[in-house]
């Protein structure tokens, strides 16, 4: 494999996303820390993403490319780049996605201040306004769970990074994944994943540095902009309800609190709002199954949602 001297691998999966790869492949490139090598995974693309990655490949040999005939989902091909891990430290970037430049150096920083399993650090929303992508705000369950700066920490000590659910926010050490893979075949497969993360850690570390710009796609396409589907509706639904069994089954009860807290402040009003107009009465019975179940946790009692968490959806 190529990039012998490099300390992180970055694991890039893509599908037909052939419109924005450069800007996530440019990111790479744009790292004020250099050490680094990355695999590309064309997910069954039908686009021009697979020539995209392997024109990357071409003219930069820290970049390795792997190519699926089929989808196999987004699980999967951060499996198989985990499989291809040979550096002492690991991060992960959606290929619509862009790293900001000091992403790489502020992780690896930290992580070498503090010795913990990995790092996590905030994020941003890019999302098209009159035919641009404009970068947000940190959102404020960003902020919570990532502000302030703190190195060596257990989830028992800072409860909200439970909030912090995605794989592109964390640098990992290698070593977490001996053990661990994200789940395939289902939508939002970070959740459960992050959970785990944070329980198994030894410590781990938050730093309020934006270290990614999400791109919400205009044209709606990506997997988590189709919560009015049924299908996705439940893998959503079931994504949330396993992370929340992993805090409760690691008897974090502070965090599961925090996690329902958020849930009900901020994932239940926008799916509310699609069930009082969907068409199909299922997608309301799944609704009132989930809210149900969580309500009856015994941990629901300390759920204290802020409102202001729910209005800062709209940007």
């Amino acid at each position: 494999m190529p990039g012998s001297d490099a300390l992180v691998t970055m694991i890039v999966p893509g599908r037909d996303i052939a419109a924005y790869a450069p800007a996530a492949i440019d990111s790479l490139r744009a790292q004020d820390e250099q050490r680094w090598r990355a695999v590309l995974i064309d997910d069954g693309s039908h686009d021009d993403t697979g020539a995209v990655f392997a024109d990357a490949a071409a003219s930069d040999p820290r970049f390795e490319v792997l190519h699926h005939d089929e989808a196999r989902g987004l699980g999967a091909a951060r499996n198989i780049g985990l499989s291809r891990l040979d550096t002492p430290f690991v991060g992960f970037l959606d290929a619509d996605d862009e790293l900001t430049p000091g992403a790489l150096s502020a992780w690896l920083h930290t992580l070498e201040e503090s010795g913990s399993d990995f790092v996590a650090g905030a994020y941003v929303r890019s999302r098209a306004v009159d035919g641009a992508y404009r970068v947000g705000r940190v959102q404020p369950w960003v902020a919570q769970a990532t502000a302030p700066r703190r190195l060596g920490v257990t989830l028992a000590e800072h409860p909200d990074a439970s909030a912090n659910i995605v794989a592109w926010s964390k640098l990992s050490r290698a070593s977490v994944w001996d053990d661990l893979r994200f789940p395939e075949n289902v939508a939002y497969e970070d959740q459960i994943v992050a959970q785990r993360m944070y329980t198994e850690a030894r410590t781990f570390d938050v730093i309020p540095d934006v270290v990614v710009r999400w791109r919400v796609r205009a044209e709606g396409t990506s997997i988590t902009q189709g919560k009015d589907r049924l299908p996705v509706l439940r893998d959503y639904l079931a994504a949330l309800r396993g992370g929340v069994r992993v805090l409760r089954g690691a008897g974090q009860d502070a965090a599961v609190a925090a996690r329902l807290s958020l849930i009900v402040a901020m994932d239940l009003p926008p799916l509310r709002r699609i069930a009082a107009e969907h068409p199909d009465p299922a997608y309301s019975a799944a609704l009132d199954e989930f809210e149900t179940a969580m309500r009856a946790l015994p941990e629901y009692a300390d759920v204290n949602p802020d409102p202001e968490l729910a209005a800062a959806l709209a940007w």
